[in-house]
């Protein structure tokens, strides 16, 4: 197998072979969804915060004791300091952390009366949170369709030819425009479990990529089905 030529690629044709790769994603992953574990908006959006620089798993682990001791944004805005930074210190950078959540929750409660809004618009002004935060939040807590660009979104994003932006914000519009906006919440889930379990950043499985005759990097890894399904994994990382 040889790497899908897109040198002279239309976009509509561009637009035809990201969706069938979507839904060939969505066929292999069908239990794709957001690996953060929460119960309501103001969980999604504090873990989601925590996620920076460090895996789900680590701040899954955290999550029943940060918000049994801090249940809602009133709580854990009058949060003692020293011991919010207890609770987060496994996850790193705990004092950036802890000054976000403090922040943040002090700015729910102000503007928001202790509500999570559910706009882009009001979510990117609070303390901490850019476009990819807002947009898993929209996107898992509140069902609207956001398209969050994380590191996986993005590589995957150039590899399969989508896009050769490499600012977040961009790659968010480039993708966005080849697909419905229906579809933007499990596009972001299916492209990232895909970037955690086979098309990993320095060694992808090319060879046991399901994917790989619609992909102009196909040869970027291992290509032998035997020596790349050993790069599989099973669940994302760590």
């Amino acid at each position: 197998m040889r790497p899908i030529d897109t040198t002279e690629e239309t976009s509509t044709q561009l637009v035809r072979r990201a969706r069938k790769i979507d839904r060939v994603l969505g066929e292999t992953y069908p239990d794709a969804k957001a690996e953060l574990d929460f119960d309501n908006p103001f969980e999604c959006l504090v873990v989601t915060v925590l996620s920076a620089q460090t895996t789900d798993k680590r701040v899954n682990a955290v999550r029943p004791t940060l918000f049994a001791a801090y249940p809602d944004p009133a709580s854990m805005a009058a949060a003692d300091r020293a011991h919010l930074e207890q609770i987060v210190g496994p996850l790193g950078f705990f004092r950036a952390k802890t000054e976000s959540l403090l922040k943040l929750s002090a700015a729910l409660v102000e503007k928001y009366d202790g509500q999570v809004p559910a706009r882009l618009d009001d979510l990117v002004t609070l303390p901490g949170v850019g476009r990819k935060t807002a947009n898993v939040v929209l996107g898992n807590a509140f069902d609207v369709p956001g398209i969050t660009v994380d590191t996986h979104f993005g590589r995957l994003a150039r590899r399969l030819g989508f896009t050769d932006e490499t600012d977040p914000v961009k790659v968010e519009h480039a993708v966005g425009a080849l697909f419905p906006k229906r579809d933007w919440t499990m596009l972001s889930h299916h492209l990232i479990w895909h970037g955690r379990r086979r098309c990993h950043a320095k060694k992808p499985a090319c060879g046991a990529c399901p994917v790989a005759r619609w992909c102009p990097s196909y040869g970027t890894g291992p290509t032998d089905p035997v020596e790349a399904e050993k790069l599989v994994r099973t669940e994302g990382p760590n």
